[in-house]
């Protein structure tokens, strides 16, 4: 395909006859390559929005695994104080 780029009819239909091949089968492979380039943008592209969708939801869990170990060492943290309080005057009983 490289090689028929650039011949013009005529010079197409001597390589083809030299080679056994026909004009519109290298056409038609050069119509295949355009229409796979193209294709492989598209698919560049659905990467590139997958990839970023995957980020963003990436970061998202993160903020909340953050979130979910703030509120877990906080809860500690008041059970230990409870439980010095409560060794300190002992256990209160709530009515």
């Amino acid at each position: 395909m490289v090689e028929t780029a650039t011949l013009s009819e005529e010079e197409l239909g001597r390589y083809c006859r030299e080679r056994g091949l026909f004009g519109e089968k290298i056409k038609s492979w050069k119509q295949s390559f355009i229409q796979g380039i193209a294709s492989n943008s598209e698919q560049s592209k659905l990467k590139k929005t997958d990839l970023r969708k995957e980020r963003k939801r990436n970061k998202d869990l993160e903020q909340e695994l953050h979130r979910k170990e703030k509120a877990l060492a906080e809860t500690a943290a008041l059970l230990v104080l409870r439980k010095k309080a409560n060794a300190i005057w002992g256990a209160f009983e709530d009515d």
